[in-house]
């Protein structure tokens, strides 16, 4: 009941990156979300001891706003910035590395502007922030890589993508190696450095990390999540008064 009072008071402000095949907005905006969680929780089974942080804000001061980071996955060889692209459809890329995704139920075609240099972007925008934030991390210690967790996403020419791309049938080949943290096959798709980063700088790392600003978000019944910009509550002046005491971390 007062899950469903949550959903119909929160206004929020959507930060929709790329294409879903959903028709309620709800939906729409959690099926990006959920997937980044989905993801998170895989990669962080994958990879034995490593944290993956969901939705980071990073302040950019060029652009004087804020940056989205979808994923930044913590190893204990680096650090990987992880775009999720959770696309459905018939996906290829053109001359300037944009993609082309054709939805195979609607039959209409989508450009998502280059997921790879845009991922490639963030990459200098972090390694910035936790410099500013004290911690200097070996340069090739922060990578990046875009997933396409989507089970509909079907690539065109797959060798057409970059080595930084990790399309469906990829990530679905991904698996741990037993007593071992990276298997030969993982090693080539997620490598992020030679050596492994000294705990002291882990520790630094995921502690700017577990404090830097994130995007609000909202879980829904079904495991099912929403990130975006909290903007205020609506609603009767009861409810109102109830939910102003509510702290933003403790509503789910």
């Amino acid at each position: 009941m007062f899950m469903a009072v949550i959903c119909g008071l929160f206004l929020l402000c959507f930060l929709l990156k790329s294409f879903f095949y959903e028709d309620d907005t709800l939906d729409l905006a959690s099926s990006h979300s959920s997937a980044l969680f989905t993801v998170a929780k895989r990669l962080e089974k994958l990879y034995r001891g490593s944290k993956a942080y969901v939705g980071i804000q990073i302040p950019d001061p060029d652009s004087a706003s804020r940056k989205n980071i979808d994923l930044v996955l913590v190893t204990n060889q680096g650090a990987v910035v992880i775009s999720v692209k959770n696309l459905s459809g018939f996906v290829s890329t053109d001359k300037d590395g944009n993609w082309l995704c054709t939805d195979g139920k609607h039959h209409k075609t989508d450009l998502v502007p280059n997921p790879v240099e845009e991922a490639r972007q963030l990459v200098p925008i972090l390694e910035e922030y936790l410099e500013q934030r004290g911690v200097a991390l070996p340069e090739g210690y922060v990578s990046f890589k875009v997933v396409c967790p989507n089970p509909n996403f079907r690539s065109i020419h797959a060798d057409s993508f970059p080595h930084e791309v990790i399309t469906y049938d990829q990530w679905t080949q991904l698996k741990p190696e037993q007593g071992s943290l990276y298997s030969g096959w993982i090693k080539g798709v997620l490598h992020v450095g030679k050596d492994n980063m000294k705990d002291s700088i882990i520790e630094k790392l995921n502690s700017v990390l577990s404090t830097a600003p994130i995007s609000d978000r909202l879980e829904i019944k079904g495991n099912r999540y929403v990130l975006g910009e909290f903007i205020e509550f609506k609603g009767k002046q009861d409810d109102l008064q109830t939910l102003g005491k509510i702290k933003r971390s403790k509503v789910t």
